[in-house]
């Protein structure tokens, strides 16, 4: 993103700018199960698509595996990548897609959202978590019920609660003969590579785990491969401003925010509201990025990172670069996966370096 021939322009006169802390959104439970499906950069998301990194043999192993899974529908219609008219070689009606951030996780598994037949849904878990808030575990039960496929990106193991009412949710789902794939966030004091754990997953959700099938997938962030690890800040709250205003003038909708004032408005929205936030938002502008102290306020810039991320929008910053605005004793806590998944997004949000799978 080359910000300085954009802050370099003169806008002329003064555009109208989009405040996120103005904004306060209201999302139904029909909104939220039409909106359940993945995001942009995966709308074209398929196995073929999919480049494993010859270094690392397990991310074929999970493609090869993934397409057993999607043998028991494919078996079903002629035709296509993995149709070789051979019994799939697992039952179980679930699948988890282990591995660290960046590896290709939701690609494979909106790739196998696309393979499914219908009905089927795809959305993260605070989603479906909303969903239920909003419609009732009784309404939502019978709405989903008879999908061929629960696609839940990014499982919440955060909230023991949460975490109870998904298991007994997708343990009557699975019943009724849905199938379920799934990957997962690291849950309080889970540390190490960055990474989270299969065995962690699996205890969570016990009394699911022997539905699962676990695919492991080793790798490195993509999102970093061809980056220098650093995002991207303008020197000045004003050049933040002259360049919103610059892109404004080009006729692009352009949000401008404090960065205090965003986080402490995120506070007020529900995170399953946070897309709407940034509903037709081009660009994202924010001034004076400093380093967070507060936990809580750090899981919800990671919540808005993940659907800004998802969403393609850009983001426009001065102050502290984004990747470092987490604290070095939030880095070293159980929730160090999360962050690292944040940093290495806002990065890619910053530079421009938006790459087709996840």
């Amino acid at each position: 993103m080359q910000y300085g021939s954009l802050s370099s322009m003169t806008s002329g006169s003064t555009h109208a700018l989009i405040h996120l802390v103005g904004r306060n959104p209201t999302i139904t439970g029909a909104e939220i199960a039409s909106e359940l499906s993945p995001p942009p950069q995966f709308e074209r998301a398929s196995f073929e698509s999919y480049r494993p990194d010859p270094d690392f043999p397990s991310q074929q192993a999970a493609l090869d595996g993934l397409g057993e899974f999607a043998a028991a529908w494919r078996a079903q219609r002629p035709g296509g990548f993995f149709s070789r008219n051979r019994k799939p070689k697992s039952e179980l009606p679930g699948v988890y897609l282990d591995g660290g951030f960046g590896v290709g996780k939701t690609h494979l598994l909106a790739a196998l959202w696309h393979v499914a037949p219908g009905p089927k849904y795809f959305g993260t878990f605070i989603e479906y978590t909303a969903l239920v808030g909003a419609l009732g575990y009784a309404q939502a039960v019978k709405l989903l019920t008879g999908a061929r496929l629960i696609s839940i990106d990014e499982f919440e193991l955060d909230d023991p609660g949460d975490t109870m009412l998904m298991t007994r949710f997708l343990g009557e789902l699975m019943a009724s003969g849905t199938r379920v794939a799934a990957t997962s966030n690291t849950p309080p004091n889970a540390l190490g590579e960055g990474r989270f754990a299969a065995a962690d997953f699996l205890r969570e959700i016990h009394a699911l785990s022997s539905n699962f099938e676990t695919l492991r997938i080793d790798g490195l962030d993509y999102r970093r491969r061809d980056t220098e690890g650093h995002a991207e800040a303008l020197p000045t709250d004003a050049g933040v401003v002259h360049t919103a205003e610059a892109l404004a003038s080009r006729g692009h909708r352009v949000s401008l925010d404090g960065f205090d004032e965003l986080i402490a408005h995120l506070a007020t929205v529900h995170p399953s509201k946070y897309i709407k936030l940034i509903d037709d938002v081009e660009y994202i502008a924010l001034e004076g990025v400093h380093e967070l102290t507060d936990q809580n306020a750090a899981l919800r810039l990671v919540a808005f990172i993940d659907r800004v991320y998802d969403a393609e929008v850009p983001i426009i910053a001065s102050g502290t670069p984004l990747d470092q605005v987490f604290a070095a004793d939030m880095m070293a806590g159980g929730y160090r996966k999360k962050y690292l998944r944040a940093m290495s997004r806002m990065i890619a949000l910053t530079t421009g370096e938006l790459p087709p799978h996840d």
